[in-house]
């Protein structure tokens, strides 16, 4: 049964990585994450009705009725209509079923087929990633044309580089070719990038060594470094966003101020809505804005440019603010969500020394941090696949095959 779950599974992710990743907007169907969303599901329901004891997830058990309790109670202070706050769930949970789905599954890659997927995202970049790249140098429009926006190509760039170092031997020249791939995302002109892009750097280099993940003075100097430069690349967007949302002073650009306004009214809504939030479709989702939510117009917002019921094409352009939805509450969830994530991983590194995987783990999680603050990629095709490559990761991490430390200070340049 296992080695069909793997070859299912890993079907599966080399066709999300193509179909769902690359090529979204050149197949132009909407829902192809959806329908390998299901797919997934399916496979989780079919183990669980063949296991003999029925073995669930206690996370994915809990994250379940966080979601029942949400939808029950934004049904109840009528945050939207039934069909906006069923949709909203649907959207909302995907990310949270693509993860624990794959962790329930435990499939495992042979070394064969984690350098396939690291071929087939390298061949990947160079055929399709990179000669878009270059054409977007001296037209930034083919971006708009083949990737939906500039910040879905780095967005590919970046699940691509991933892929390549999880199918590689993790020596330095693989790390090396890694960064060779990563750049190209440059190109995308995105602030967050390039803070991804410096944090990958620190976390390559100086932290993925075996038994290098401790707290020591130099560590934390390396570790402030980082943090600095990171600031310094993308202080125009935390200062925009975070400093002046917060202070409420800024001239914010057009094309920005759907953000800003966005930030700055969450908190409103976490103090009129504590402990739980406004409820499902209610702010700052798609669902909000196609089944157009109240709550614009009561903290009149609905005549901002892009959140407007005639246009609101931006109302679900970033993440962080629609944790309003789920309140207080529900971001000391999300928090410590990523805090069971981390945890695990870092309790299976410090018994088997996979520097490699703990090392995608890390970077997995800083991606999608960085992103959530401009973007909705948590929620988005994008943030599917990230998800279900994470639930592989880890379920490798905690592998009993994972037993012995992996040589991960290789530094040699062969192959």
């Amino acid at each position: 049964m296992q080695s069909v779950i793997n070859k299912y599974l890993f079907g599966l992710l080399v066709f999300t990585l193509i179909f769902v990743v690359m090529l979204y907007k050149l197949i132009g169907f909407d829902y192809t994450d959806e329908v390998c969303m299901l797919a997934l599901f399916g496979l989780f329901v079919r183990s669980m009705i063949k296991s003999p004891n029925w073995t669930f997830n206690k996370a994915f058990l809990a994250t379940l009725l966080i979601f029942a309790f949400y939808t029950v109670y934004s049904f109840w202070i009528g945050s939207n209509s039934p069909g906006a706050i069923l949709n909203d769930l649907a959207i909302q949970i995907k990310p949270y079923m693509a993860f624990f789905c794959m962790y329930h599954l435990k499939p495992r890659l042979n070394d064969v087929r984690k350098k396939l997927l690291g071929d087939v995202a390298l061949l990947v970049w160079i055929v399709f990633l990179l000669p878009v790249g270059v054409v977007a140098v001296f037209d930034i429009g083919i971006l708009n044309d083949l990737m939906e926006h500039p910040a879905y190509y780095g967005i590919a760039v970046t699940i691509a580089a991933l892929c390549y170092l999880y199918g590689s031997r993790f020596t330095m020249r693989d790390k090396l070719v890694f960064f060779v791939l990563l750049s190209v995302g440059m190109l995308c002109g995105r602030s967050k990038f390039y803070g991804f892009f410096v944090m990958a750097f620190f976390v390559v280099i100086f932290f993925s060594r075996e038994k290098q993940f401790r707290l020591s003075m130099k560590n934390i100097l390396i570790l402030c470094s980082m943090i600095a430069l990171i600031g310094v690349v993308a202080w125009e967007k935390i200062s925009l966003y975070f400093y002046q949302a917060i202070i409420g002073t800024g001239d914010v650009e057009k094309d920005m101020i759907a953000r800003f306004v966005l930030y700055y009214t969450a908190p409103e809504i976490l103090r009129d809505y504590f402990p739980f939030g406004s409820g499902l479709a209610s702010y700052a989702t798609h669902s909000s804005g196609l089944y157009y939510s109240e709550l614009y117009t009561k903290y009149g917002i609905d005549t901002v440019w892009g959140l407007s019921k005639s246009f609101p094409n931006f109302i679900s352009d970033t993440y962080y603010p629609s944790l309003a939805q789920f309140g207080v509450a529900g971001i000391v969830l999300f928090a410590l969500f990523w805090v069971y994530v981390l945890r695990k991983a870092f309790v299976a590194y410090r018994r088997n020394g996979n520097a490699k995987l703990f090392t995608l783990v890390i970077l997995i999680v800083g991606f999608l941090m960085i992103e959530s603050t401009t973007g909705a990629t948590f929620i988005s095709q994008g943030g599917f696949f990230v998800m279900m490559f994470l639930g592989i990761i880890l379920t490798e991490m905690q592998s009993a095959d994972n037993t012995r430390p992996v040589p991960a200070a290789d530094t040699s340049t062969d192959g």
